[in-house]
């Protein structure tokens, strides 16, 4: 338990040094710009090294468009599935911005209140994981261990 907490530290430790970078589409680059999954995959890059798997460009749509759970079930793929109702910070948590629609957006749960998140027109903020975001949680998972 105690390596898990290490883990979930580290991350948040890590999505923190993002705040403040500003929102960019398919971008991934500290200080310079980032979109949700931008700031995932920077997270997953400072604690293991190299990304699991490439990804390709993807539109604003893509999760629509695609008619899958292409976020999910990469979620899925990399990282360990948890029950949304034991949430600690350091953990990712996936949400579905519209109700019957895919999961197509992340945060990293910042505490019982909050989340770190990048989101359109915005930069990286620790914002309020309000009744809004909370209606739209669908999923969570921590980081594996084996960091480098």
């Amino acid at each position: 338990m105690k390596r898990t907490m290490n883990m979930r530290s580290r991350v948040l430790s890590e999505a923190r040094r993002w705040i403040g970078t500003p929102y960019r589409h398919q971008a991934s680059c500290l200080g310079a710009g980032c979109d949700c999954l931008g700031l995932v995959r920077g997270i997953w890059r400072a604690i293991y090294g190299e990304e699991p798997e490439g990804l390709p460009p993807y539109t604003p749509d893509w999760a629509e468009r695609n008619g899958g759970e292409s976020l999910l079930e990469a979620a899925q793929r990399h990282l360990v599935e948890i029950d949304i109702r034991k949430v600690k910070p350091g953990d990712l948590l996936l949400f579905r911005p519209e109700l019957k629609g895919p999961a197509k957006h992340c945060a990293i749960a910042a505490g019982p209140t909050g989340i770190i998140h990048a989101y359109w027109g915005r930069a990286v903020a620790e914002t309020s994981l309000s009744h809004w975001w909370q209606r739209r949680l669908v999923a969570a998972f921590a980081f594996p261990q084996g960091a480098r």
